[in-house]
């Protein structure tokens, strides 16, 4: 049978066909949302915008752990005092997002609020304090800052701590006990009827980020170097050519 080629008028619509069901089926990846355009983002360099896009994900991140935890356990918010559990979650993460102290921890923030969180012996906002504990030792990374601008800058080993307490306070939530035996927390379950690790998961993704923070902002001052190699060597290809290639042969002969 001989081969018949079809005419580009009968291609063209197919391939815009193609094109369409292409555009008309679902995503397969995830959404990938960054921030908005803000004009406190001309002071930004990539790094800035790095850290701050990290610093968003993982204050996202402990408020859902928050709310997690105030479902499971409904007596911690209870000890703190609030009418109500979302008026208990708002204080707290106003607390961290402000860099404010909790009223009923005084001056204790970050790695000491940790400490307080898991002590058997503490009666307060267990959750409350835990979160705050975490969020305010980011901070406390970040200068007291959500957002870092030009002039600011991060320490990667500071980082690198601040990841490795987190995931030793995601093991003291999921094996801590108190004098009777039971966890201070209920946070994961695994049993025959229920399967629930999203406490492990979103403590999973924080580690994730910081590691990844670390270790970008322990190359600042190798890609600062790099950045500035690029420049000079990208330098004379910038030129501006002429618009005649003839007329530029005709000059450089004359």
């Amino acid at each position: 049978m001989p081969h018949t080629r079809l005419p580009l008028a009968c291609l063209i619509p197919l391939c815009l066909l193609g094109l369409l069901a292409a555009c008309s089926s679902p995503p397969g990846k995830k959404p990938v949302a960054g921030d908005s355009f803000s004009i406190e983002q001309l002071g930004q360099s990539d790094g800035n915008r790095v850290a701050n896009l990290i610093m968003r994900d993982n204050l996202d991140s402990l408020s859902l752990l928050l709310d997690k935890l105030y479902k499971r356990n409904p007596s911690s918010w209870r000890a703190g005092g609030t009418a109500s559990r979302e008026e208990a979650h708002r204080q707290i993460m106003q607390a961290i997002r402000h860099n404010q102290p909790l009223p009923a921890l005084g001056k204790v923030r970050s790695v000491a609020a940790l400490t307080t969180a898991f002590d058997p012996h503490f009666k307060g906002d267990r959750a409350g304090v835990l979160v705050y504990g975490v969020g305010s030792m980011l901070l406390d990374c970040y200068s007291g800052k959500t957002e870092h601008h030009l002039l600011d800058g991060l320490d990667a080993g500071k980082i690198a701590n601040a990841s490795y307490n987190i995931e030793v306070a995601a093991w003291l939530l999921s094996n801590r006990k108190g004098e009777d035996g039971k966890p201070l927390l209920l946070a994961n379950e695994l049993s025959e009827t229920e399967r629930n690790l999203t406490f492990e998961r979103e403590f999973g993704k924080i580690v994730g980020r910081l590691d990844l923070l670390a270790a970008f902002s322990n190359e600042k001052y190798r890609r600062a170097a790099i950045h500035y190699s690029q420049a000079m060597l990208g330098a004379p290809l910038l030129q501006f050519l002429p618009l005649d290639a003839a007329a530029a042969i005709t000059g450089a002969t004359r």
